[in-house]
């Protein structure tokens, strides 16, 4: 019994020997690159074909914030990331109260065509925002939003689709969850004298809140990355946003690879800002959607 416990670590061991050097080689290969653009958008931009993987130290002759002030001067840098997180928070905040209404009322009510709509549901997942975004853009023209040259009703022509696109997603997530909680909650309640409204807001909300968080997280991400619907519906300087930004600075900065490198670390600051804050909300929503749903 002892020889086969020994044995039996050796190769939980080497298991995790292996599996930790995998890990290493994967995260070089994934950090590398990004710390590569990071080290050279502080580099002056003759210096990084020369020499792009020393490290330009504060102080050096290779040190310089020039790409960044010429990004802020010469493109509308604070008007984009402005249009990015009006763009994201309204689409995160519709998607969080349909969604939580929607999955709520297919977890706990049953009416006509109730499994019709959930597998539409989920057929709608399938279906890549490339065939549908014609129509929508023909859609939206037609009811006065897409191509007005009006920077409010441009936005509210982006969040549409993009609202519409993460609806499914979170839907699905947020019926896992509640679906795991006992209803017995719900009836107490009811029993107290609240309505639906109040058991919703004051029940299935608190209780359901690491759901809620890796859906607005999820979606506030994808709505921030979202390029190819933004080219279609943001066409003027002013309505441009951040990552429409960047790809306006790839097209013009030719071989200024200090500035294209400075452009991508603006996009990307903010995407790691939010998941470093809130990663534990993000594997906590996940796990426990993956283990209760």
């Amino acid at each position: 019994m002892k020889g086969g416990s020994k044995n039996r670590k050796k190769r939980v061991s080497a298991s995790k020997i292996f599996t930790y050097g995998a890990l290493s080689v994967w995260a070089l290969t994934t950090i590398y690159p990004f710390l590569w653009v990071i080290i050279n958008s502080f580099r002056l931009k003759g210096k990084i074909r020369s020499d792009s993987f020393s490290i330009p130290w504060p102080g050096s002759s290779d040190f310089t914030l020039d790409n960044f002030r010429l990004a802020f001067d010469r493109f509308l840098v604070g008007t984009a990331y402005k249009n990015s997180f009006i763009i994201s928070t309204v689409v995160t905040l519709v998607v969080i109260v349909l969604a939580g209404f929607a999955a709520y009322g297919l977890v706990r009510y049953n009416f006509k065509g109730k499994k019709a709509l959930y597998s539409l549901i989920i057929a709608s997942m399938m279906f890549p925002v490339f065939a549908t975004i014609i129509p929508v853009y023909r859609m939206e023209a037609a009811w006065g939003l897409a191509g007005t040259g009006n920077t409010t009703l441009s936005l509210i022509a982006v969040m549409l689709p993009q609202i519409a696109g993460n609806l499914s997603f979170a839907i699905i997530v947020l019926m896992g969850f509640i679906r795991s909680l006992p209803v017995e909650l719900e009836e107490a309640a009811y029993l107290d004298g609240c309505n639906v409204f109040q058991i919703y807001f004051k029940i299935i909300m608190p209780v359901a809140k690491p759901s809620f968080a890796t859906v607005a997280i999820f979606t506030f991400l994808w709505s921030y990355n979202d390029l190819f619907t933004q080219m279609f519906f943001l066409r003027l300087p002013k309505e441009r946003t951040i990552t429409l930004l960047l790809n306006e600075i790839s097209s013009q900065a030719g071989v200024n690879y200090g500035l294209m490198a400075a452009g991508v670390v603006l996009v990307v600051i903010p995407i790691l800002v939010v998941y470093v804050f809130l990663q534990k909300n993000i594997i906590k929503g996940l796990t426990m959607g993956a283990v209760k749903g």
